[in-house]
């Protein structure tokens, strides 16, 4: 969110996956935000299981930010474990994912569902189509990675409005798309969704999404799974451009 009083952004904790070069890319980014002014935050934690990763010798914990030297999986259960959305006007809780991470709040998903109902069948599963991208490849973990770029686009590319590849108004949008691709699906299956965290530029060339919309995808799963007796619900990770996608399934 904007600082209401100027056009600093405000923060609260911010989670950044990975310490090594993207991790402290973004780290260093937010860090200088700060001291121009540009962003504030409570703190910066980022996460790695090495603890002598590149973060900790070319940046390193202070005051204001913190290597948590643990499994992205077990600090996200914790972290989110213990989340609730912000009070009115608070700054939000944010985090910052890495373009190579696995789908890692699609895995948190289905952890809680496993938690909620442990008698029930909760399984990753493909999606059985694409949203018609031109890059679309599914990987061994059935995750199905897409994207609107049929080029190598600029590393830390903010997608602006206009793409600095083609040198053309940017008419797509990944979100929309596999809005799209869900209510398809559900024409033949009950089919919930498309809970998405959308990675948008904040500040400096950083993307993250709000701690609140995991949790109210947690929710929706929630809401999903008691209307339902089985139910596929499309889950992805997206920025305007690229996205990673799945079905979290939810069995009798």
């Amino acid at each position: 969110m904007a600082d209401a009083s100027s056009d600093s952004v405000a923060l609260g904790d911010v989670a950044i996956v990975g310490g090594g070069c993207y991790g402290t890319f973004y780290a260093r980014q937010l860090l200088r935000a700060a001291e121009r002014g540009a962003a504030r935050f409570r703190r910066l934690l980022v996460v790695d299981r090495d603890p002598a990763c590149r973060f900790a010798g070319e940046v390193g914990p202070a005051g204001d930010r913190e290597l948590v030297a643990e499994d992205w999986s077990a600090f996200f259960d914790r972290w989110l474990g213990g989340a609730a959305p912000p009070a009115p006007g608070a700054p939000p809780d944010a985090i910052v994912p890495s373009p190579l991470m696995p789908h890692l709040m699609y895995d948190w998903l289905v952890r809680r569902a496993r938690e909620r109902w442990p008698d029930r069948p909760v399984e990753r599963r493909a999606l059985p189509a694409g949203p018609g991208t031109p890059y679309d490849v599914a990987a061994p973990d059935l995750t199905r990675y897409v994207s609107f770029a049929d080029w190598l686009c600029p590393i830390h590319c903010i997608e602006p409005a206009i793409c600095p590849v083609i040198r053309a108004p940017r008419t797509w949008e990944m979100g929309e798309a596999l809005e799209r691709l869900t209510e398809r699906l559900g024409w033949s299956a009950p089919t919930a969704g498309p809970v998405l965290f959308t990675c948008r530029h904040r500040v400096y060339g950083v993307g993250m999404f709000d701690v609140a919309t995991v949790l109210a995808g947690d929710a929706v799963v929630a809401e999903a799974g008691a209307a339902h007796r089985s139910v596929d619900i499309v889950v992805g990770t997206v920025s305007s451009c690229h996205g990673a996608a799945g079905l979290l399934h939810l069995g009798p």
